[in-house]
C-alpha cells in the first residue's frame, strides 16, 4: 500500500481531526438522505396532490386532503386509535413500572438475563408473534380449551376481533419501550437519597412517593412517549387481532395506498401521523436534554 495512503487512513481515522469526522459520516448522511428524507419530501408532496379519474393524480397543489383528514367520517378513527394508543401506554406503564423497578433494586446478578429475556419479543417477527396470539386467543385455541376443559367457562370466549385482543397485542409489543427508559431512570437515583429516606424516619411507601417516584417521573415520560408514539403507526395488530370496530390509522393509510388507490388521501394522512410522532420525539429529547442536565 502507497505511503500516501497509509498516511491518509492513518488521518481519517484517527479520531483528532474534524474534517476527518465529516468525511466518515458522509456514507451514513447520503444513505438517510437517499432512503429517509427524499422519501419523506415526496410523500409531503404528494398529500397536496388531488386524485384524478381512474386513480391518476392530478399534480395541483390543494390542502382538501388534510381537511378530509378531519372530517366526521375519519374523525371517529382519529380518536379511536388516539384511546388505544393512550390505554396501550398507561397499562405498558401499570406492568412497566414494578418491572422497571425490580430490574433496578432487586434482581442483583439475575439482572442481566432479566433484560435479555425482555428483549426476546424483538427478536422474532411480528407476524409470528400475532400468530402466536391468534392460537392462544382463537375460539379453539389454547386458553378456551383451557378454561373450558377446566370446567372454569361452559362456553368458549369471543377474545379474538374485538378492543381487548387488538390493546393486549399491542402492550405485548410494546411493554420492552416502557420498561427500559423506566430502568435507565430508575437505576440513576443515587442510593444515598433512598437511604437518607429510611434514615430520616420514612417508610418503604413514603420514600417511593416522595424520593423514587419524583426522580424517575423522567423515565416515566419518556417511556409514556416511545410507548406512544410508535403504536400510533401501528396496523398489523388491529389487522390479525381486530375487527371493523377495532380499526386504526395505520389500516386507514395502509387501504388507501392499496385497495382505494387514494394515494394522495393516505399520504395526508401518514403526513398527520409523521407530525405526531415528530411533536411526541421533540417532547422526549426535551426530557433527555434536561434529564442529562440535571
Amino acid at each position: 500500500m502507497p505511503h500516501k495512503i497509509k498516511k491518509f487512513l492513518a488521518w481519517l481515522f484517527s479520531g483528532k481531526s474534524e474534517k476527518a469526522s465529516h468525511i466518515l459520516i458522509l456514507p451514513a448522511s447520503f444513505w438517510l438522505a437517499f432512503f429517509l428524507v427524499v422519501p419523506i419530501m415526496l410523500l409531503l408532496v404528494l398529500s397536496l396532490a388531488q386524485l384524478g379519474p381512474y386513480g391518476t393524480i392530478i399534480w395541483h397543489p390543494t390542502l382538501e386532503n388534510f381537511r378530509r383528514v378531519f372530517t366526521p367520517l375519519y374523525v371517529p378513527i382519529v380518536a379511536r386509535t388516539v384511546a388505544y394508543c393512550g390505554a396501550t401506554a398507561v397499562l405498558c406503564l401499570l406492568l412497566g413500572y414494578p418491572t422497571a423497578y425490580f430490574l433496578s433494586f432487586y434482581a442483583g446478578e439475575w439482572r442481566d438475563t432479566f433484560l435479555i429475556l425482555l428483549m426476546i419479543p424483538f427478536w422474532t417477527s411480528a407476524l409470528v408473534s400475532i400468530y402466536s396470539w391468534i392460537i392462544i386467543l382463537g375460539r379453539d385455541g389454547l386458553m378456551n380449551s383451557v378454561l373450558v376443559g377446566s370446567g372454569a367457562l361452559g362456553k368458549p370466549l369471543d377474545v379474538l376481533n374485538t378492543p381487548f385482543s387488538v390493546i393486549l397485542g399491542l402492550v405485548y409489543f410494546y411493554l420492552p419501550f416502557m420498561i427500559l427508559p423506566l430502568y435507565s431512570s430508575l437505576e440513576k437515583i443515587p442510593k444515598q437519597y433512598i437511604e437518607a429516606s429510611y434514615d430520616l424516619g420514612a417508610g418503604a411507601f413514603q420514600t417511593f412517593l416522595k424520593v423514587t417516584l419524583p426522580l424517575s417521573l423522567p423515565g416515566v415520560f419518556a417511556g409514556f412517549i416511545l410507548t406512544f408514539v410508535p403504536c400510533l403507526g401501528d396496523f398489523l395488530t388491529a389487522e390479525f387481532l381486530g375487527g371493523p370496530r377495532t380499526y386504526l390509522i395505520g389500516n386507514l393509510i395502509e387501504n388507501q395506498f392499496l385497495m382505494a388507490q387514494d394515494w394522495p388521501f393516505g399520504a395526508a394522512l401518514t403526513a398527520v401521523l409523521l407530525c405526531a410522532m415528530l411533536i411526541g420525539l421533540y417532547y422526549y429529547q426535551k426530557l433527555e436534554a434536561a434529564e442529562l442536565a440535571a
